[in-house]
């Protein structure tokens, strides 16, 4: 048997490395070539060194879209992990004390299927859909989405959620939680339910309030959880493409208020034909996202507790 076990093993995984060298490896090789060259797509490519980062650290919307990606790196995992925090404990340990077991509240099954529905639609049709949301009417009404036309009915300003640039890319971030939640939600209640229950009952026996129950017992055994949940979602941040282009004004707008590398990789590649520039913006976004993946999984490590 050990004698036909390596040919077995390299059979196996031939096929699978192969395809993830040809399209995963290689694209990121070729990448960093053309980010040394001056190519329009068509002719061929002339080699500049180092020219394309020298323009693309003195180019304003490249800094623009980098503030973007760290307003979104700290808003995006802190609300979207509070709130679907929030909302496990409640399904899993927020109900009341049963028979000497801790339950969640009513209809916790029904709600985790609820939360979860944004889940199944590409971010493409959430996008349209929070654009009809937060559409701004005229000055008669006609047209409002369904934001604004409950404030009119109040009588109160409406608000240019995708058209005012102060809180254009504010309200994006807000539809990219909207569709985060419900995962990790799902992803959090899953890691409370492995933890045993009797610790959560010997605590509320010993006299351990709601807050205690949350921050002294869940909190240090989902750790690990939370620390996937946290990685996964500034990733997550430094991407933002489908939502922007979808909802933004003028496709990053208005006056780049929202606009985003994987956008501006887009538009200059694609529509300004500057397919060395678009790789120098890939490849300084390819770092910055390793980085922070090894930043942050370096800080956030803590000794696994066993239960």
């Amino acid at each position: 048997m050990r004698q036909g076990k390596y040919p077995f093993v390299i059979g196996f995984l031939a096929a699978p490395v192969t395809l993830y060298l040809v399209f995963v490896i290689w694209p990121y090789i070729q990448t960093f070539q053309i980010s040394l060259t001056n190519w329009n797509g068509f002719s061929a490519p002339q080699f500049v060194g180092l020219d394309n980062f020298t323009k693309l650290f003195q180019d304003n919307i490249f800094w623009r879209a980098v503030s973007h990606h760290v307003l979104m790196l700290i808003a995006l995992p802190l609300v979207t992990i509070t709130v679907a925090l929030f909302f496990s404990f409640l399904l899993n340990l927020g109900g009341k004390l049963q028979g000497g077991q801790l339950r969640g509240v009513g209809g916790s099954a029904f709600y985790k299927v609820v939360f979860f529905l944004p889940q199944v639609l590409a971010l493409a049709i959430v996008g349209v859909v929070f654009s009809q949301v937060y559409q701004q009417g005229d000055a008669r009404g006609s047209g409002d989405g369904v934001i604004n036309a409950v404030l009119r009915v109040v009588h109160l300003p409406t608000v240019g959620f995708i058209t005012d640039p102060h809180i254009a890319m504010g309200s994006m971030i807000g539809v990219m939680i909207w569709q985060a939640v419900g995962f990790y939600v799902v992803l959090f209640s899953a890691g409370m339910a492995s933890i045993p229950k009797e610790l959560f009952e010997a605590a509320a026996l010993d006299g351990a309030n709601r807050s205690t129950l949350f921050f002294k017992v869940t909190l240090p055994l989902l750790w690990d959880t939370l620390q996937v949940g946290w990685i996964y979602l500034g990733i997550a941040a430094f991407d933002g493409f489908a939502i922007v282009q979808v909802m933004s004004v003028d496709q990053g707008g208005p006056d780049h208020s929202t606009t985003v590398l994987p956008l501006e990789i887009w538009r200059n590649g694609f529509n300004l034909a500057h397919q060395g520039y678009a790789s120098a913006m890939g490849v300084v976004l390819f770092f910055a996202t390793l980085t922070f993946a090894a930043i942050a999984m370096r800080v956030t490590k803590r000794d696994s507790i066993e239960f």
